[in-house]
Parts: structure tokens; C-alpha cells; sequence
């Protein structure tokens, strides 16, 4: 007997009953076998080893798919597994998904692994690859499965195998005296596996919950070749000199303490470019008719049941009681915006209604979740709500667009990813609203030119969003803004505007941020600028550096100048060499060095040296802070 399959090209290929992608791959040519990885069988990945079924339409998976990138991580993470097994049998084996950039697996261990237990895990990983062990996939009923697992001292496994639905198959994959629990597909044999690194260790939950065992979780990365992994551990290396933790405390912008968890305290210099990014969209917000407001820091936890984020977000409140009333310290500004559009009647000449709220918001991040200040527990938004008409929701939703492009640019980042995140499985207000509010944001895209992707399920629980992603310099990706649609809320709290026939109607209302989180996006640019701010961001934008005691009369009325012009500049007296000064001064980032001696003091002049561009000759002084004023005003 025969079967006929057809290829990617159209072709059809007659094989063997039985024949698996592999027969198919050698059958085309001798490199291509040795090439694959998996094979797509009508549309699903599967292993390379599966019999294939006559009439399938076949694609073969090679190192050139971007799939193949998937089963090789998956892979390396039960090659991990193996290799811990192997050196620590009595380790108890946990879950190892292929995650962005890599793969983990998490380990139930008496003592966490070292860096020197890493190194030796990698060692035998490398190992294992090269003896090619074959992968083998195995169909077990549950029974089996639990029989299997428990016989070789896997608890964990266990507990998985006993949440699955009885009568359904369960797939385990076997290399040499390892199994592991999984669907797979994965490499057909251990040689496969060519480039990996194993990166960190730290410490987990099983299953993501506080609640269960303490995990020992360990990182690593894989590619197809080992050129593609040496320019990633490169890119990996020059990320961790741009980590935005490292950098704010050699800069002294902001340092955490024990006594605030996930709370940052921002120093002078810090507070410096926290205010400068406040004043920047303050100014944007001027030029787009916002108007902004000041709203408490906590309300009667009625108004949170009122807009929903009780029932939707209650685990990452803060609540306090006081005279018998339960508070909540507000996570969000949008209950209060709507209590201040309701202390007014409005009509419809009036809206739409900008409102703009810095104000502080706290939310609980897990202790093991914060990070730096990406991940914080109380933070600023540059916050914002917009009540409309139906008719005028278009027109805001491209303003905004247009105005989000422009904050962006300022800040470098040329390329934005746009997503259309829809209605979530836990959500508010009817499908009818949602239908119009992801139809009217998906028509304002498309006619403001964004391209953007489709996120299922992931808008808010009132209304569905778009979300702003830019890549910074080593083109990493970030999310910063969003816009979200809600006809929800303004119903909840009873809002209305009194339309041209006297009537009455509900505005909608549209949530938007920009930067997002202050402290998050300030600490995206840090990594994003390497710490080297744009001189308007600068804390310090010039710092004078005399070369002898003579001439520090000069230098303090250099200073004092610049000061009456509000420029940020420091004078250096330490009893340093000059080259020490410059030194230190471009370890700091700062802008410009301002070096004076006999002959600058004499002439009323400074030396310049910019940090990246070295020598840009002598200029009195007074020119050169009306150049530095030019280049701050412009956000250079």
C-alpha cells in the first residue's frame, strides 16, 4: 500500500504506508532529512517521526522557519531537565515551557542551583546532545501515565496528570532513561540540539501561586546556530549595561528600600527627570485642550464596586478603614474624573471633556514580580479621560493617535507596534457595545495609517484597547500607551449630556495614556538612552571643570550665569587632573565639560567637550549657554 501527500509547492510525493515526515524529508534529498525538524500536517505541527496520512497536505520544518526557533527551545528545556536528572536524581521535576527568547524549568531542590552548578548542568546538557539520544513520543491513557510518573518519583507530574480529564490521551516524550509529560512536537533526536545557554537561576512558585512550593527556576536561551546565539548573548550583555536598576543607582537617580517594597525613592537627580517628563506632557497637554485635574488618594470602596474594579482588580487593591468606612487607595483615576464630570450638567457644545490627572496610584505587584521600576506598587500616570458624543468618538480616537506618534518621536522611538486588544472572557456591557467600540477603534486606525495586530482577549474588563508598543534602541519591545473605549462606566455612574433636542444621553468615555506609567517608562529610557540622556532630560546638563585654583572665581561666575538662565550645571573643585574630571564627568553621562584655565578665564571663554563627541572647541561662554538654552527648547 502507498500514500500521497502534497507539498508546500503544490506537488504531490507517492510514500509508503506508514511513512513518517522524516521518509518524506529524505525522500526529497539527503540534506533536507538531516535538516528537519517537524513537519506541518494540514495545518498542525507535529513531530517529524509521525506517520503520515494519506492526502495531508505536508510542510517540513527546517532551521529557516521561525517555528523551528519554538521546538528547539522547548526541546533545550527537556534537555535541561535530563541533564539535572542526571547530576541531581533526587530533584523533583516541575513544568519547562520555550518562553520569548528562550526556555526555563523549574526544579523542586533542598538548596538553590549555584552559577557553578549551571555551568555544570550545561556541561552535561552538551553532553547529552552529542550521545543524539532519539526523542520518542508516547500516547499513555491516564491511568498509565500516573503509573509511570509515580513509579520514577515524580510528584509534580503527578498532580498534572491528575487534572487531566479522563479518557483523554496523554502524550510523554522519552529520551533515553528521562521522561517528561508533554505534548510536544520536539526535535527528533538530541543532536539537534546545537546552541544553548543556560543564563540564571531564581526562585519560583509551582504554578505561579505564593501558595505552593518554592521552585528553583533556571533560564536559558537556544537558537539553530551558534552564530545566531553568540549575537544574542552579546545583545544580552550590552542589555544588562543598559539595566536600567544598575544605572539608576550609578547615576543616582532613584535607589528601593526594604522599608517601601517595590516603591522607589527618587533622588535629586532622578527627581529632576521625573519633573522634566511631567512639564513635557503638561505642555502637550496645553496644545491638545486637556484640562488637568487633582483627584484624592483614596475613595469609599462604593465607588470602586460602582465602576467594577472591585469585582475585576480587588486582589491588587490597597483597602484601609477609617470611622467605620472602608477605603480604597485608588489603582486607577477613572472613578473620581467621572464623580468630578458629574458635580456638572453638561451639554453637548461642551464636549468633548479632556481631563488630565497626575496623580499617584498604588497597586499590588508580588514581591517576586516587581522589578525595578518597571514593576512597581505605586506609581504615576500620565493620565487621561476623554467624554464624548458617539459622533465625535472617531475624531478623538485619531487626534489621540496623532498625538501619541508626536510624544514618541520626541523620545527616539521611530518604530511602534500598534494591537487591537478585544473583549476579554470576564467583562462588562453587552456585545453590542463591543462590537461598535472595536469597529470604531479598528476604522480609526486604519484611517490614521497604523498597521496594527489583533490581541484576542485581551482588552479591559470594560471595553476593549489599543496598545502602543515601541522598541528601543536594541530593539526590544515595550508597551507604553493605551486607549480604551468604555461605554460602561459612564452608565454606572449615571452621566449625561443634554443633547441639541434637549434630551438626555450618555457620553462615552475613553481612557488613554501615553507614556503610561511614569516610573516605567523612565525606567524604559534609562535602558533605552544607556543612562545618556537627551540634554533636556539631562540632570545634569554641563559641568565646569577648572584646571587650577586661579580661575575658580571665573568658574563660580560661570555658574552663577547659568543659573539665571535655568540652566542645570555643577562646578567640579575636587583637587582632580582635569583628564580625572573629564573621566568622571562621562561616567556620569552628563552632556557637556566645561574646562576653564588661565586662558579661558582671561578671554571669558569655556574648552567644550561633549561626552560622545569629544572636543567642540572654546566659545564664550555666553554663547555657548544660548546654544545649550536652543538645544533643551528644541528636546534634543
Amino acid at each position: 500500500m502507498s500514500i500521497t501527500v502534497k507539498l508546500s509547492d503544490a506537488t504531490e510525493r507517492n510514500l509508503d504506508a506508514g511513512a513518517t515526515g522524516r521518509d518524506l524529508a529524505n525522500s526529497i534529498s539527503a540534506r533536507l532529512g538531516d535538516a528537519a525538524l517537524a513537519i506541518r500536517v494540514d495545518g498542525a505541527l507535529v513531530d517529524l517521526k509521525n506517520p503520515l496520512p494519506d492526502g495531508a497536505s505536508i510542510l517540513i520544518i527546517t532551521s529557516k522557519d521561525q517555528e523551528s526557533l519554538e521546538i528547539v527551545r522547548h526541546s533545550s528545556a527537556h534537555l535541561l531537565a535530563q541533564a539535572v536528572k542526571r547530576l541531581f536524581p533526587d530533584v523533583k521535576i516541575g513544568i519547562g515551557p520555550a518562553i520569548e527568547d528562550g526556555f526555563y524549568y523549574d526544579f523542586l531542590v533542598e538548596k538553590s542551583f549555584t552559577p557553578e552548578n549551571l555551568a555544570e548542568i550545561e556541561a552535561e546538557m552538551k553532553a547529552i546532545a552529542a550521545e543524539d539520544i532519539p526523542v520518542i513520543r508516547e500516547e499513555l491513557t491516564r491511568d498509565e501515565a500516573l503509573a509511570r510518573f509515580s513509579s520514577i518519583g515524580e510528584p509534580l507530574k503527578v498532580e498534572l496528570i491528575k487534572e487531566i480529564t479522563k479518557g483523554e490521551t496523554i502524550t510523554v516524550y522519552k529520551q533515553g532513561d528521562f521522561y517528561d509529560l508533554c505534548r510536544g512536537p520536539h526535535v527528533p533526536e538530541t543532536g539537534k540540539l546545537r546552541a544553548f545557554k543556560l543564563l540564571t537561576a531564581a526562585a519560583a512558585y509551582w504554578r505561579g501561586d505564593e501558595k505552593n512550593a518554592s521552585m528553583c527556576r533556571i533560564y536559558g536561551t537556544a537558537f539553530n546556530t551558534q552564530k545566531e546565539l553568540n549575537e544574542h548573548l552579546k545583545h544580552l550583555e550590552e542589555a544588562k549595561n543598559r539595566d536600567h536598576r544598575k544605572l539608576g543607582k550609578d547615576l543616582g537617580l532613584f535607589s528601593f528600600h526594604t522599608e517601601a517594597p517595590a516603591s522607589p525613592f527618587f533622588h535629586p537627580k532622578g527627581t529632576i527627570v521625573y519633573n522634566e517628563l511631567l512639564n513635557f506632557i503638561r505642555e502637550q497637554y496645553s496644545a491638545e485642550g486637556y484640562r488637568e485635574v487633582i483627584t484624592p488618594q483614596m475613595l469609599d470602596v462604593s465607588m470602586w464596586k460602582t465602576s467594577g474594579h472591585y469585582d475585576n482588580f480587588h486582589d491588587s487593591m490597597f483597602f484601609t478603614e477609617l470611622d467605620e468606612r472602608l477605603f480604597a487607595l485608588k489603582p486607577m483615576n477613572c472613578p473620581g474624573h467621572c464623580l468630578i464630570y458629574a458635580a456638572d450638567r453638561h451639554s453637548y457644545r461642551e464636549l468633548p471633556i479632556r481631563m488630565a490627572d497626575f496623580g499617584r496610584l498604588h497597586r499590588y505587584e508580588r514581591s517576586g514580580v516587581s522589578h525595578g521600576l518597571t514593576r512597581v506598587r505605586t506609581f504615576c500616570q500620565d493620565d487621561g479621560h476623554i467624554y464624548c458624543t458617539p459622533d465625535q468618538m472617531k475624531d478623538e480616537m485619531s487626534k489621540l493617535l496623532r498625538f501619541v506618534q508626536k510624544v514618541y518621536d520626541v523620545f527616539g522611538f521611530k518604530e511602534v507596534r500598534v494591537a487591537l486588544a478585544t473583549r476579554p472572557e470576564k467583562r462588562l456591557g453587552s456585545d453590542e457595545i463591543w462590537d461598535h467600540s472595536e469597529r470604531a477603534l479598528a476604522e480609526a486606525l486604519s484611517e490614521a495609517n497604523f498597521e496594527f495586530y489583533i490581541n484576542r482577549g485581551e482588552g479591559a474588563f470594560y471595553g476593549p484597547k489599543v496598545e502602543f508598543q515601541v522598541l528601543d534602541a536594541l530593539r526590544r519591545p515595550w508597551q507604553l500607551g493605551t486607549l480604551q473605549v468604555d461605554y460602561s462606566m459612564p452608565k454606572r455612574f449615571g452621566l449625561i449630556y443634554v443633547k441639541p433636542d434637549n434630551t438626555e444621553a450618555t457620553p462615552i468615555m475613553l481612557h488613554r495614556a501615553i507614556l503610561g506609567s511614569l516610573e516605567r517608562f523612565m525606567g524604559i529610557l534609562i535602558e533605552h538612552c544607556g543612562g545618556a540622556f537627551p540634554t533636556w532630560l539631562a540632570p545634569v546638563q554641563a559641568i565646569i571643570l577648572p584646571i587650577t585654583d586661579r580661575v575658580h572665581d571665573y568658574a563660580y561666575d560661570v555658574k552663577k550665569r547659568s543659573y539665571e538662565l535655568g540652566l542645570r550645571c555643577e562646578l567640579d573643585l575636587r583637587n582632580e587632573k582635569v583628564n580625572a574630571k573629564i573621566r568622571d564627568a562621562q561616567m556620569q553621562k552628563i552632556p557637556y565639560m566645561l574646562v576653564i584655565g588661565d586662558r579661558e578665564a582671561a578671554d571669558k571663554t569655556v574648552s567644550v567637550r561633549h561626552r560622545s563627541a569629544g572636543d567642540k572647541g572654546v566659545k564664550p561662554f555666553e554663547v555657548f549657554f544660548e546654544e545649550l538654552l536652543s538645544e533643551a527648547k528644541q528636546r534634543l
